[in-house]
């Protein structure tokens, strides 16, 4: 299976939808390498950076449903390199 590694930054616009973000995050455990969340509270936001080794559908489709949830702008970063596992 090829895979890649990449990172998606998440900004959380107000609270709402911490608990949407988490489930999805959860849903999508088994590729998740690790994850980073600050607090901004000067701004009233959150950043959450998710680093994935996945397929580049599924990281794809991770990214595509975080993007439809309402106050979340996510972008995604590939590696130019692909695995072979």
């Amino acid at each position: 299976m090829e895979t890649r590694v990449a990172v998606i930054s998440i900004i959380l616009e107000n609270s709402k939808p911490v608990e949407e973000v988490n489930k999805l995050i959860s849903d999508y455990s088994d590729y998740v390498v690790g994850r980073m969340g600050i607090p901004y509270k000067k701004r009233g936001i959150s950043i959450i950076s998710v680093v994935m080794d996945a397929p580049q559908d599924v990281i794809s489709s991770f990214s595509g449903k975080l993007g439809t949830l309402d106050g979340v702008s996510a972008k995604t970063a590939y590696s130019k390199y692909v695995f072979n596992d």
